[in-house]
């Protein structure tokens, strides 16, 4: 674990950006940067706190809510409402869409343009680069791109062709290993940058596991593609993300506005999420031992622990479960429940300390499996599915016997083809509960797992991209909003 006092600077230091940045509505067209020329390892703290931030709030919310990790609660006006019944606006994604341009590649940008005699910062920025355009593809489609960030010459980006973003994105990710290869020059990253204190050879694992991530979306459009990758770096051994120790993920701590954003949303807007009732169902239906980790029981004391969602539409109340250790760090206290064995918005206390979870070593093995299954890649699907299951339960903290009993009962590939695609895809949704966009990003490839239209929803069938944020519209006029939520990104069609 980091020190308090470096994640808390860092953190002090991302708020002051994006308190600036709010000056010119959020636009990618402003460049935050408080100080003038500032070194580039004072910037690359706010660059990966902002990263784990974006992965934590609305990036994790609002796909969460189309997929029904999460359910929306509070009034019916509430915003959160809104988007789980597929009324969104322009407006709704002006946060996320500043936090990734115009806050966290903004300042990477600042890293790459200065790191030429660093080649280790540059590679890590590379590679940051690389993670950011993949969430923003996956959620925007067509976005600006090749000249989103020359600010001075080019205010009013156009908006690159999302099929064509992706390739840029492997190059990326190809330099920034490149750069990260190199014998140690210049300055090297070190606890000023927070995710893997500067460790270069988890950066090169992180890019390696990021092109299978990739080479997965494309599954519908160009399975050979999918396959060809993921062979290649298999057998070539490239380090990758296998083991939990090398998750890609921010550390957090238990002191004021340095705890995950996860926690700080349920602390400061209590009662509008819950963990939704068709993930819990799914869990109940397995007696997945996970559930002592991701929920709280319902009723709070019941013994044996059951456990209860929100179901879309409920009536506003707060008597299901909710998150727990998993994603909001350990409990401090011994809460009180309500009579009816409910438990209030605050009466379980956290440290607030658990990581936000960007790319761990379960998808990394979820991958795998899918690629097995499906087109023959490298390995033993029902193998892959195993160790799968087994690296997201020890990292979430299940003992050995329960997580041996659960691969007994879940871990045998059974069925045709498509049976089992929908076995592995329902288990890396488990899984990947936490982590931003990628159960989304799995259901429009796939279909599963087979989650139907909320009832008070106002399209024909859930969404299946984002709009763009207002802002950058009203200040680019080479952009143009989306017509429906129904239209797709390139690896969806």
């Amino acid at each position: 674990m980091r020190s308090f006092s470096s994640i808390y600077i860092a953190y002090i230091f991302c708020i002051i950006l994006t308190m600036t940045s709010c000056r010119k509505q959020f636009d990618i067209n402003i460049n935050p940067s408080v100080v003038t020329n500032p070194p580039i390892n004072t910037v690359m703290p706010n660059v990966t706190v902002n990263l784990a931030f974006a992965g934590g709030n609305e990036l994790l919310r609002f796909p969460g809510l189309w997929v029904q990790q999460y359910a929306a609660q509070g009034n019916a006006g509430n915003q959160l409402r809104l988007v789980e019944n597929y009324i969104v606006q322009g407006s709704d994604l002006i946060s996320v869409w500043a936090t990734l341009y115009a806050n966290l590649l903004i300042d990477n940008e600042y890293i790459l343009s200065n790191s030429a005699d660093h080649p280790y910062y540059n590679g890590i920025a590379r590679i940051i680069k690389a993670w950011t355009f993949q969430h923003i593809v996956d959620m925007w489609g067509d976005v600006p791109f090749t000249e989103a960030l020359n600010l001075s010459a080019i205010p009013n980006p156009s908006f690159d062709d999302d099929a064509l973003i992706y390739p840029a994105i492997v190059i990326l990710l190809d330099e920034g290993i490149a750069q990260l290869s190199k014998e140690p020059t210049g300055m090297i990253p070190g606890s000023d940058e927070l995710i893997y204190n500067g460790n270069r050879q988890k950066w090169i694992r992180l890019a390696n596991t990021l092109k299978m991530r990739i080479a997965i979306h494309y599954s519908e459009i160009d399975p050979g593609y999918t396959k060809s990758v993921i062979n290649t770096l298999v057998d070539a051994g490239a380090p990758v993300i296998d083991d939990n120790d090398y998750n890609f993920q921010m550390p957090f701590v238990d002191a004021p506005n340095a705890q995950n954003p996860i926690h700080q949303f349920e602390f400061r807007r209590p009662n509008q999420l819950f963990p939704n009732a068709f993930l819990v169902d799914m869990m109940n239906e397995r007696s997945d031992p996970r559930r002592a980790f991701y929920l709280t029981p319902y009723p709070y004391l019941s013994q044996p622990a059951t456990y209860k969602g929100a179901a879309p539409g409920d009536a506003q109340a707060f008597n299901y479960s909710r998150f727990h250790t998993y994603l909001r760090g350990s409990l401090k206290n011994n809460p009180a429940s309500q009579p009816d064995g409910s438990l209030s918005p605050l009466a379980a206390q956290y440290t607030g300390a658990a990581p936000i979870r960007l790319l761990t070593a379960a998808e990394y093995f979820f991958i795998r499996a899918e690629a097995s299954l499906r087109f023959g890649a490298t390995g033993d699907a029902e193998e892959l599915l195993r160790t799968a299951i087994r690296k997201s339960m020890e990292e979430v903290g299940v003992e050995e016997a329960s997580i041996g009993e659960y691969l007994a009962a879940h871990g045998n590939l059974i069925g045709t083809q498509e049976e089992q695609l929908e076995q592995i895809i329902g288990e890396k949704y488990i899984a990947l509960y936490g982590v931003a966009l990628e159960p989304y990003n799995d259901w429009r490839r796939t279909g599963y797992p087979a989650i139907e239209k909320v009832p008070n929803g106002v399209l024909a069938s859930i969404p299946t991209i984002f709009l763009y944020s207002s802002h950058e519209l009203s200040g680019n006029p080479k952009g143009k909003q989306k017509a429906s939520l129904l239209e797709t990104v390139f690896w969806d069609e």
